[in-house]
Parts: structure tokens; C-alpha cells; sequence
């Protein structure tokens, strides 16, 4: 499933967009109305694309963007706004973004926008190792299979899916066994261990007295 977080504070546009990018059934769609909306929005979760507009409440969409980088790892950008000057787009691609599209736009070329910008996200996080595939909870680095059980791919794509985020054993247990309420939570240490065998990079963390993260190395 990829995940867009998608700013834009006007209604009749969110509506617009958010019927076309439903046309691809493996698009999840999360909505912020202003920059703080985004801003949190890309704290709690992870993110393939963000598609921001510029001229939003609180927050501008190009404040977002030059904080993306440090939020989210291989997340690609596409600014969506009205402002079609020549300053405001030299400064969006100045603070890395990766596509520009000007209002009024056509629906169908965002969605081959997104396709062209995933591309290149995905082909850089295939690069650099890691790529999670949830579909069939595999966990591939370097386009090999890591051969992890379903209870080590449940453990490992929670903290995944939150980069930095500290999650102890008790939150943990919850996600591999939410029903049995009499597994001791240090059965996660030995899934972390067995985790971190298979695993050809250290990017599990210990949290002393807390429990564990995903932290890239």
C-alpha cells in the first residue's frame, strides 16, 4: 500500500483530488488542512509521497517541505498550488522538491506525476538496502529475500513504519499475540534477537528501560 499525506486547506479541491488518487485501490490517502495537520501527520506515520499546496493555514506548504527530509526517509514531494511564478517554483525545488504542478492541472497528469516520482523514490530505497514488501510480509535487502517469520516481519515492519519511535515490549506483544494475555512481554527480546540475526544492518535499537526502535544506521 502506498501512502500519501495530501495538503490542501480548499474543500472542492480535496474532493477533486482525493476521488482521482482513489482510482489506484493501493493508494492510501491521509488529509491535512493546514500545515499542523500535515506536520503531525508526518510525525506519527510514514509516507511515500507528500503532496503539498503552498498557501495553507499556519504552516506553508514549502515550511513542510523543508522539514520532510528530516521527518520521512525516501518520501517524494509534488508541490500542487496556485502560485505559477517563476520565484516561488526556483524556491521549492531550492528546498528539494521533486515535482511542481500549477492549479488549474489536469487530475490524470498528478496521478502519472506520482507514478514518475515513485520511481525514483523507490529505486533510491532499493539502493540503500531495506525494502519492505507488506503484501506477502516479506523484508528484502538488496533484492534478497531475509526469509523473516511472520512474527519477526510484524515486529520489525511496526517499528519500520515509525522511524525513531520507541515502542516497549508491552505495545510490541500487542501486535504479534493481541489475544493472549498470558505470553510474558520478554518473549519479545528473543524475537528481537532472532530479528537482528537475519537482519545484515544494526538498525534495531535497544531504548535502555524502554524497549526498542528503528533507527537507520
Amino acid at each position: 500500500m502506498t501512502r500519501i499525506l495530501y495538503l490542501e486547506d480548499e474543500a472542492i479541491m480535496r474532493e477533486v483530488v482525493c476521488e482521482y488518487l482513489g482510482l489506484n485501490e493501493t493508494y492510501q490517502v491521509d488529509v491535512a488542512v493546514n500545515g499542523k495537520e500535515a506536520l503531525q501527520l508526518l510525525e506519527e506515520n510514514r509516507y511515500d509521497v507528500a503532496i503539498l499546496d503552498i498557501m495553507v493555514p499556519f504552516i506553508s506548504g514549502l515550511d513542510i517541505l523543508e522539514q520532510l527530509a528530516s521527518l520521512q526517509e525516501n518520501c517524494g514531494s509534488i508541490m500542487l498550488t496556485a502560485l505559477g511564478d517563476e520565484n516561488s517554483q526556483l524556491e521549492a525545488f531550492n528546498r528539494l522538491a521533486d515535482d511542481y504542478i500549477i492549479k488549474p492541472f489536469s487530475p490524470m497528469l498528478l496521478l502519472k506525476r506520482i507514478e514518475a516520482v515513485l520511481r525514483r523514490t523507490q529505486a533510491i530505497a532499493v539502493q540503500q538496502g531495506l525494502e519492505v514488501k507488506q503484501e506477502n510480509f516479506q523484508v528484502y535487502y538488496n533484492q534478497e529475500s531475509l526469509q523473516l517469520t511472520v512474527t519477526e516481519f510484524l515486529l520489525f515492519d511496526t517499528m519500520y513504519q515509525h522511524p525513531k519511535r520507541v515502542y516497549t515490549r508491552e505495545h510490541l506483544l500487542t501486535v504479534i499475540a493481541p489475544d493472549d494475555f498470558m505470553v510474558s512481554d520478554r518473549v519479545i527480546d528473543a524475537h528481537i534477537k532472532n530479528l537482528r540475526k537475519k537482519l545484515p544492518i544494526a538498525v534495531i535499537k535497544t531504548v535502555i528501560g524502554a524497549g526498542y526502535c528503528y533507527e537507520e544506521v
